[in-house]
Order: C-alpha cells, then structure tokens, then sequence
C-alpha cells in the first residue's frame, strides 16, 4: 500500500515534466502548463514523501521529476549576462487594458513616473484612448501608431520618438485580435521594429488551434537585419513551445532575462481562485540589452502593465 501510494503521488509530476520537456501542448493541456513554476514547487512534496517511506523506485523518479521541472523554471529568477553594447536607454511599458476598462489616469502615471519611451497597448478602445490623451499622454507620447476598436481587437503603439512604416497586423484565429506596429527612430541607435502583440487566447479546446497559428504567425526575430521587439499579452508562458519556438528565432524575454520570470501578470486579480501567471512578455532582439524589469497593477484591467528597461546598440 505504501509503494502503491508513492507512485500515485509521484505519477502527476513525472507526467508533468514529461509534457513540458516534450513539448506536448495539446488540447487541455495547454492550460495546465501555464501553472508549471507551481508544479515545481509541488514537486518537492512526493519525492520528500518517497524518501519517508524509503521506497527507492518511487524516489528515484521524484527526484528525475523534480530536477527537471526546477532546471527549467529557476532560470527565470536569476538574472543573465547582457551584450556589452553602449547606445541609448530605452524604457517600453506594455500593458492590456481589457477592453478599454484598465484605468487611463494609472497608465499615464506610470508612464510620466517612469519616463516610459515606448507603450505598447492592446484591448485598446476609442474611448480608453481619448481619455488617455486628455490625462497628457499626447504630451508625452506624442508619435503613435493606433488601430482602437470597440470591445477586444484593438490595438495601439506610442512613442516619444517618430513612429515610421506604421501598420497593423490583423490575427486570423479565435478573437482576430490586432497588433500595431511601426519603426522607432530613437536617436543614437539603429531603428527599432516594434509591434504590439496579442495572439488568440487558449480558453477553450476549439481555441488551441487558433492560438497556436497566431504564435506561428508573429514576426521572427532578425539577427543579421534590423532590431525588432514584439510586446504584449501574448497568451502563453515560457513553458508552451510555441512561444518557446518564437525566442528560437532570435528574441530573448525581457523579464527572464532580468531575473522578474516568475512575476506573475495575469491573475484575473478579481477574486477567482487561479494563481497568478506570467503571459505578458517584451521579447527582445538578442542584441539589445535587458537591464531591468517590474511589473505594475493597473486598476480595471485582469493584466498587469510590464515595464522593461533596455538599452540599445550604437548606431
């Protein structure tokens, strides 16, 4: 009965890390991966529980388990080392405002407090950005590349600098949420692409589909061509391949890289019993360098804003 209890308690995180190494995000399971830093943490307790009982096998595999789920997520609280490049500072906040409801008056302040350079907004409405530009941000941000749109679609770009070969890409799947985009011409450094991105959400089993062509269909990185940044709600964690695949490309994430990983940015922070997941992400072009991350409450909004400083190579 013992070894019996054993396997059934060590099982789940063996499967777990299976899943996660291999790959296998499918169907239900897509969902579930977005909770593995918690997983890890868990992991500990059947393989404590093995050792208790002294039953080898059962520990064996806890332990294989264990090291593998915490080698994947510990790195994203420790900070890496950085391209010794030497151009300007550039502060870029993202932020969902779920469907226009995020408090403008929140998002401005954070942008005045922290010199923000670069806002990447999505859920953006008519109505959020006219109250945006009456609270000043047209003052501080005053080159912009916006798409807003009642309910959920909308999109939007900001900058303190000149804003060119502005666009919006419209995704297929699920919601077909938008993402404007354009080219910032910061002074002292190469432009920069910068997008702000918004793939299809995974809630349902019929919605796997569509999240996983948006994923595919974001812009790759280009190391040999020009610097691009892609920020937003990307709906998937370090932890889904498909987002996995699009840092394969070239980007690194902002938060991983500054040791803020595990902060999480989607609760929903009303009430519900999930525990906080980390979905927003500012990937970055390999060659740009990460010196911080923090993450920010904004009032009305299940999202929290993540605002990444960064630093730029040298024209």
């Amino acid at each position: 009965m013992r070894t019996a209890l054993c396997w059934a308690a060590v099982a789940p995180g063996a499967a777990w890390a299976a899943v996660r190494l291999g790959g296998l995000d499918r169907g239900p399971l897509v969902q579930l991966l977005a909770f593995t830093p918690y997983a890890a943490a868990a992991s500990v307790l059947p393989l404590l529980l093995a050792l208790a009982l002294r039953r080898r096998w059962p520990a064996a595999v806890a332990a294989l388990a264990t090291a593998a789920l915490v080698a994947v997520v510990a790195p994203r609280a420790l900070p890496s080392g950085q391209p010794p490049v030497t151009g300007p500072t550039v502060r870029l906040l993202t932020a969902n405002l779920l469907a226009g409801a995020g408090d403008a008056r929140a998002l401005v302040d954070l942008v005045r407090r922290h010199r923000v350079d670069v806002l990447a907004v999505q859920e953006f409405t008519p109505q959020a950005g006219a109250e945006l530009d009456r609270l000043g941000l047209d003052r501080l941000l005053p080159h912009r590349q916006l798409d807003p749109q009642v309910g959920t679609v909308g999109s939007g770009l900001y900058a303190r600098f000149p804003i060119g070969e502005g666009g919006v890409r419209h995704n297929r799947g699920g919601w077909g949420f938008d993402q404007s985009h354009g080219t910032v011409a910061v002074p002292g450094a190469p432009a920069v692409r910068v997008e702000s991105a918004h793939p299809s959400a995974p809630y349902a089993l019929d919605q796997v589909a569509h999240w996983r062509a948006d994923l595919a269909a974001q812009p790759p990185a280009t190391p040999d061509g020009p610097l691009r940044i892609l920020a937003g709600d990307f709906n998937a964690t370090l932890d889904h391949a498909p987002l996995r695949a699009l840092l394969d490309t070239g980007y690194v994430d902002a938060a991983d890289q500054a040791g803020a990983g595990l902060v999480g940015t989607w609760g929903p922070y009303d009430g519900d019993p999930i525990p906080p997941v980390t979905i927003d992400h500012v990937l970055v072009d390999r060659r740009i360098a990460v010196r911080a991350v923090t993450v920010h409450r904004v009032p009305g909004s299940d999202h929290r804003a993540v605002l990444a400083e960064l630093r730029l190579p040298a024209r």
